[in-house]
């Protein structure tokens, strides 16, 4: 076997080990995420050259230039890494806090309630892109709170949490396809594409209160990853370290739901990003524990990468980013299954 050298840092009564592997991964991946975007930035109906980018960016570049990089690339691209980044996070910290690589707010239920939030929105009160995204915030948080209060017996347990949860989005999604039903065929049809998820379209208007979430979040989890490795030991092993087992584990999963409410407020649901990136980052890293960095910078990796190849296969208006990462997320969980089910056969 081949051992791992890991540098430790103190931090006082515990020592926290930063494995050189996972510093690697992560320089790599930030590397790739910054690579793929610069060339996104350059592909599309009308190919810009990357000089012409930077000018443009700078304030040089002519009307017709500024009107695609600024107007039509730039929020698409930004909201491909913000929403990549925060469901990156929000899968890791809820894979973290229930010891289990199914706990995804996709798949207990979270990114369903922030559907139907959007959904009750969209049929019965025909509200714009903001209403939507508000109400999408809405849901998430109240399936959380309900999956929270059902899933709790003397502390919330990862098992439990997530058979819950399961129950829970089973429920929420009949309840979405009865929505869709009833509405009028214009506002099915709305609903039916943002359900889909995607970042055709995307603006401005959805940067901005993304951008402000991950920016007073994503820290607030980088702060709290040493307790939630802490908290992976199990919770007395936590407590007699000094970690406040049971506010640690509220922050977190507050924060892991908003990110997933305001990532899936902004782009719709896209699937099994949450899910996928924190596993492929500890895979990547041979860590047992993979940092929320690596995972946030996973998240965006695959989000741009799945946009960028849409988009060069099917054009800028084609086929919606959550078609594509859904359909790779079905062949991981699959492969995820599958191995962890010989894994307990060995």
């Amino acid at each position: 076997m081949n051992a791992v050298k890991e540098k430790p840092v103190g931090t006082g009564r515990v020592s926290v080990r930063v494995a050189p592997r996972a510093l690697v991964v992560g320089i790599v991946l930030f590397v790739l995420v910054f690579l793929l975007s610069a060339v996104s930035m350059t592909t599309g109906d009308y190919p810009i050259s990357f000089g012409d980018v930077v000018k443009t960016l700078f304030g040089f570049g002519d009307a017709g230039t500024e009107f695609i990089v600024t107007t039509l690339r730039l929020p698409r691209q930004l909201v491909a890494l913000l929403v990549g980044g925060a469901l990156g996070v929000s899968g890791g910290v809820l894979q973290s806090l229930s010891g289990n690589p199914l706990g995804s707010p996709d798949v207990i239920g979270f990114t369903e309630g922030s559907a139907t939030g959007a959904l009750l929105v969209i049929v019965l009160a025909h509200g714009g892109s903001s209403e939507v995204a508000l109400g999408a915030l809405a849901g998430g948080l109240l399936t959380a709170l309900v999956v929270g209060l059902l899933a709790f017996r003397r502390g919330v347990q990862g098992f439990r949490l997530i058979l819950v949860g399961i129950g829970v989005a089973a429920m929420l999604t009949a309840f979405n396809s009865y929505l869709i039903t009833r509405a009028s065929l214009q506002d099915a049809y709305s609903a039916q594409a943002w359900l889909v998820g995607g970042l055709n379209g995307r603006g401005w208007e959805e940067v901005v209160p993304v951008g402000i979430a991950v920016v007073i979040l994503l820290p607030i989890a980088f702060g709290h990853g040493r307790r939630l490795s802490l908290l992976e030991m199990g919770d007395d092993a936590a407590k007699g370290l000094g970690v406040p087992v049971e506010r640690t584990r509220m922050i977190m999963i507050a924060v892991s739901v908003t990110l997933c409410a305001v990532a899936t407020a902004a782009a719709g649901p896209i699937a099994f990003v949450a899910l996928a990136a924190p596993q492929l980052a500890k895979r990547l890293a041979r860590s047992a524990r993979p940092t929320l960095v690596s995972a946030a910078l996973m998240g965006a990796l695959l989000l741009v990468a799945s946009d960028l190849v849409t988009r060069l296969a099917f054009g800028e208006q084609g086929l919606p980013v959550g078609i594509a990462t859904g359909a790779i997320g079905g062949l991981y969980l699959m492969w995820l299954l599958s191995s962890q089910w010989r894994r307990n056969r060995g």
